[in-house]
């Protein structure tokens, strides 16, 4: 879940501007019912979790609005005042097949701050929450990428044109001017976006009537229109594929300057179809709710007024609630809304993207009400379930790990290429699972070993007294097939070899192998994590279940780690089908 920092200075002075004390402490109980966890609250600021389908609270504009609407305190206006700008973009008909979507606004007269650290501050809160809703919305830029401008040193109307490698400009952060080609290859934002350019033989390029570039979607913006502290109007541009993260990003800029007093202005869009449009767009969107879903879920009847109220606090508003007389006749959808029964018809914010079904109104109304609120009823639909067959052997494989004195954790599935492979001298097993998108270059596949997992926790916890004993009994994935491994790794002074083959023989005992079955063979060459002839294959039977050993310096030391370790890691699958369960 995205992790935001909210100053308490900022936060005050949003709520004052908007008519609402703002009472820091209070926060801490108060944003949990909200849906977003508090990691710390101390006299600077308040750190928060935020649930991915809430990227409306990803800002101090943003939270503080939710936190008045929630209390019912201060201005809790729903819909954002939006007056006739006089700017427009033409967008060039080649832009169809490169970056089709652009959207655009103007704000005025947006409320900084007093001096040169509350203006700091608000520059800094805004570079954040532009990033935010980039990683969100945004799916790293490829759905949507926003560009926030200093309008005094624009002249209007603009252009959204494509232009060749060739074509220079001076990009943000720079002194010079630099080629499309160079800032992809050069530039660090360009070096960091260039994937999303690939296969294109013309780029995208925002312009303003004097040919000065504004932006050069999704990568970097024009050296001259950057923000500074002395800018209090804004152009916001927003380009990408999808139109609804456009429009959510554009309309969750534009709420937050607004919150500081801002005015905002439609920008004229004639796209490259011809097809003319005004944005922003901030009228709300009605959605017809059946009251027999909304009791069905929630458990509980409830009247039009407490209804009306929980909604508020969401920021919504109950506008009706009617008997239907259109629609369905019969239930075709769990959620259809029929003739003949009740339903409620509510307004909600248009930046409330997460608002897609009626569902999502009824989990609104069920956080507005308060889920302590709600009462506590048993199922009455009985379900009859049998236990997995692997999970008898799951939990002997616990006991077994738990009996030599291993702790056990969970770890990530995603791993990286270097972790599982290089630093431990696996080779990949064939047809390795990656990550299409990779969120960062540590998540870059799924992950096709535990151990590397193990190593970077005790890596976490190398400043801790020894001894570290941790194992894992979790998901791999070879060939694109989900499989069960158990590791485990030692980190102690004083144990090697012998001290994990004990912890081997342990685990084969309690999972009832026979021990004439059981035989080890050395591994005497660097194909592994292992000593050379201090590490061992396991085998029941003709079949192999794994491996274990000292773990050699070399790997040790890669994963940062200074202390010796000892280890092992066994394929659970093929350890079900060499033991015979004892129990069945």
């Amino acid at each position: 879940m995205p992790t935001i920092s909210l100053n308490h200075s900022m936060m005050k002075r949003i709520q004052e501007l908007n008519g609402a004390v703002y009472d820091g402490p209070i926060l801490t109980d108060l944003l949990p019912n909200i849906g977003c966890p508090v990691e710390s609250n101390d006299g600077d600021e308040i750190e928060i979790e935020v649930f991915p389908d809430r990227p409306d609270l990803l800002s101090h504009e943003t939270m503080a609005k939710a936190i008045r609407a929630f209390t019912g305190v201060g201005s809790i206006e729903t819909k954002v005042e939006v007056s006739k700008g006089e700017f427009g973009i033409e967008v060039d008909r080649t832009m169809r097949g490169i970056r089709p979507v652009i959207m655009g606004a103007i704000v005025r007269s947006v409320n900084t701050g007093k001096g040169p650290q509350e203006r700091d501050s608000f520059i800094q809160a805004l570079m954040d929450h532009q990033e935010k809703l980039h990683m969100t919305l945004g799916r790293k830029r490829s759905f949507s990428s926003i560009g926030v401008h200093d309008l005094s040193k624009l002249s209007p109307p603009f252009r959204y044109v494509s232009v060749s490698q060739d074509f220079s400009f001076t990009p943000l952060a720079s002194e010079k001017e630099m080629s499309i080609s160079e800032i992809l290859s050069s530039h660090p934002k360009g070096i960091e976006y260039s994937s999303l350019m690939e296969g294109l033989d013309s780029f995208p390029i925002i312009l303003d009537s004097n040919d000065e570039v504004i932006s050069f979607p999704p990568v970097i913006n024009g050296a001259h229109t950057t923000v500074n502290e002395d800018t209090t109007d804004f152009f916001i541009d927003v380009t990408g594929f999808d139109e609804r993260a456009c429009e959510a990003c554009l309309l969750l800029v534009c709420l937050s300057l607004s919150e500081l007093g801002g005015a905002v202005e439609s920008v004229e869009i004639t796209g490259w179809d011809g097809k003319v449009r005004t944005t922003p767009n901030f009228e709300n969107r009605n959605h017809r709710v059946p009251n027999r879903l909304i009791e069905k879920i929630l458990g509980v009847k409830l009247s039009d007024g407490s209804i009306n109220e929980a909604i508020n606090r969401m920021g919504g508003k109950l506008i009706e609630s009617r008997t239907i007389t259109d629609g369905s006749e019969r239930h075709e959808r769990w959620s259809d809304c029929v003739v003949g029964e009740r339903e409620h018809v509510f307004s909600m914010p248009r930046w409330r993207s997460d608002i897609m079904h009626p569902i999502d109104i009824v989990e609104d109304i069920a956080i507005g009400y308060g889920y302590g609120n709600l009462p506590e009823v048993l199922s009455s639909i009985h379900i009859d379930s049998t236990p997995l067959g692997s999970s008898n052997l799951n939990r002997r494989i616990r006991m077994s790990m738990r009996g030599v004195g291993l702790q056990e954790i969970q770890s990530l599935t995603l791993s990286n290429e270097r972790d599982q492979f290089e630093k431990t001298n696996w080779s990949p097993i064939p047809k390795v699972t990656t990550i299409s998108n990779p969120i960062s270059v540590d998540h870059t596949l799924l992950r096709q070993f535990i151990f590397p997992s193990l190593m970077n926790i005790l890596a976490s916890n190398r400043h801790h007294e020894l001894p570290q004993k941790v194992y894992e009994l979790g998901e791999v994935v070879h060939d694109g097939e989900n499989m069960f491994r158990v590791s485990w790794a030692c980190a102690e002074v004083g144990a090697g070899f012998s001290v994990a083959k004990g912890i081997v023989q342990s685990l084969l005992r309690d999972l009832g192998a026979d021990d004439s079955s059981v035989s080890f063979r050395g591994i005497m060459d660097d194909s592994g994590p292992w000593i050379s002839g201090r590490g061992a294959k396991v085998f029941v039977g003709d079949n192999e279940i794994g491996e274990f050993g000292e773990v050699s310096p070399e790997v040790i030391q890669s994963f940062g780690i200074r202390t010796p370790i000892h280890a092992g890691e066994f394929d659970v699958g093929i350890i079900s089908n060499s033991i015979s369960d004892p129990l069945q």
